[in-house]
């Protein structure tokens, strides 16, 4: 299975397009821009969504759904924000179709105009705060924490599957604030949860920022964000948390009763990660012979495969792979036993690897007179017999060792390709020999930001969080800087 893949360095993109369709995560679909999401792959999605979905609940929010469709009355009601989302946005202008009576087939009934057009949801902060001026009334309706699970669509030009889609989904939280101290305060921990999430369940090293003002969220003060690194050296940003401010409970008059009997504008906040993060999966951890998942979020941990000649053979092995099975569930392990005699087991190995399943037990008619079976792990390929005798536990201790080694190796490569550059011979040149994070400072100015932007595709990807302050001056302008921000090039 692997000679179908083309390898990282023959064709990077082509080779995470392979892995992505050859580990069935995912298909294309008859809709252009959009993807189909396979069960392996949703596998995927729902085991993050699990792991994510009980964080929230344990920061004290609450799931909710709102609608998909939003009046376009509401966009226009938020400046900053109808101007970010303008050219991405699905619009609904009718309710029925008709058959063409020239027999054309199905056409628009143009009678059922609707009286205002529908926005097809690209985010929800107009029809949430819309929602909540009638929640909200007094300082002990405060602070309001939800979340929902949702899809959107944001019409893109140019797709990839996972990384860019229209549709595609994701998790989005809104939350409102008695005061600024307490917004801020939840976007800077929601941020961190999502910088947990990553780096404890992805195996994936996050660094944690600030987008500078051309890059932050339409409709946001502020906009914090995790930054990842792929394998070719491009950045992928795994989530956003945003202080809205009070923008939006102005734009939606959503005002509170305080506790000196005074109205005040309620402080807003949001956040989001979407499907991209399996896309930064497949890109920061595989190999040129398929996928390698971290165990904490694999769909299947461990898969065992007997190895028989004959009933008789067969029959033995049963029992004891049933027995491991047994002892492996109730440690909590998601485990199969794959008994197909449909396939070989040579290419039961292939296909396991393809899909990046974490631990592999092959079991024989030797192993079993030894009383050891083979335990093969995926992320270093390593290969070795282990007594039968407390497998289970081996195994379950095995997992976490898989874990941590796939973040250590991640983090190890992340670290290597974050470098200094003081002038900008040194900048284009890490750009195009080294690729990774490039420290540079910067005069501060958006001019600046956009003129570098053009000049090498590069971004201001973000201001480190924990980066201390340092004089020095701009890699282009000269002017003097304060602070050194991460460029990089960026999916």
């Amino acid at each position: 299975m692997s000679k179908e893949i083309t390898s990282r360095s023959a064709d990077y993109s082509q080779w995470y397009n392979d892995l992505v369709l050859k580990g069935e995560l995912a298909d294309y679909s008859a809709v252009k821009g959009c993807m189909v999401i396979r069960p392996y792959g949703f596998a995927l999605w729902e085991n993050m969504q699990a792991s994510l979905n009980k964080m929230f609940k344990e920061t004290g929010h609450v799931n909710a759904y709102f609608p998909l469709f939003i009046p376009k009355s509401f966009l226009s009601k938020e400046a900053a924000h109808v101007e970010g989302f303008a050219k991405e946005c699905a619009v609904v202008t009718h309710y029925r179709l008709k058959n063409d009576p020239n027999g054309g087939g199905v056409i628009v009934d143009p009678d059922a105009k609707l009286e205002e057009e529908l926005i097809v949801r690209p985010t929800s902060e107009t029809i949430i705060w819309n929602t909540y001026k009638d929640w909200i009334k007094s300082y002990r309706d405060l602070p309001l924490l939800i979340n929902q699970w949702a899809n959107v669509v944001r019409w893109e030009m140019r797709t990839r599957l996972f990384l860019r889609t229209t549709e595609f989904l994701w998790q989005e939280g809104h939350t409102a604030h008695a005061t600024r101290e307490e917004a801020i305060a939840e976007t800077e921990k929601m941020l961190e949860v999502y910088a947990s999430f990553a780096e404890d369940f992805m195996a994936l090293p996050v660094i944690r920022g600030v987008k500078t003002a051309s890059e932050r969220f339409a409709g946001a003060e502020d906009t914090f964000c995790i930054e990842a690194l792929m394998q070719d050296g491009k950045a992928l940003q795994a989530g956003t948390s945003h202080f809205l401010g009070q923008n939006f409970a102005k734009a939606f008059e959503v005002k509170y009763l305080n506790k000196q009997n005074q109205l005040e504008y309620v402080w807003a906040t949001s956040w989001g990660v979407s499907t991209r993060l399996v896309g930064a999966l497949v890109m920061a951890h595989s190999d040129d012979q398929g996928l390698i998942l971290p165990p904490k979020i694999a769909p299947l941990q461990v898969v065992i495969v007997p190895i028989y000649k004959g009933d008789e053979q067969k029959a033995q092995i049963d029992i004891k792979a049933n027995e491991i099975m047994s002892q492996l569930k109730n440690l909590g392990v998601r485990v199969k036993y794959d008994d197909n005699d449909n396939n070989r087991p040579g290419w039961k190995f292939a296909e396991y690897e393809m899909k990046g399943v974490p631990v592999r037990l092959a079991i024989g008619a030797r192993d079993l007179e030894k009383n050891v079976v083979e335990v093969a792990r995926r992320d270093t390929k390593e290969k070795k017999a282990i007594g039968l005798d407390g497998i289970a536990q081996y195994i379950d201790g095995l997992l976490l060792e898989i874990q941590h080694n796939m973040f250590n190796k991640a983090k190890a490569y992340r670290d290597e390709h974050i470098t200094r550059a003081d002038t900008w011979d040194e900048f284009e040149k890490l750009l195009d020999e080294k690729a990774g994070f490039i420290s540079a400072h910067w005069d501060g100015t958006p001019e600046t930001e956009e003129a570098i932007k053009e000049k090498t595709k590069a971004t201001i990807r973000c201001i480190p969080l924990f980066n201390p302050p340092e004089d020095g001056k701009c890699i282009m302008t000269g002017k003097p800087s304060g602070q050194r921000v991460l460029f990089a090039r960026a999916y």
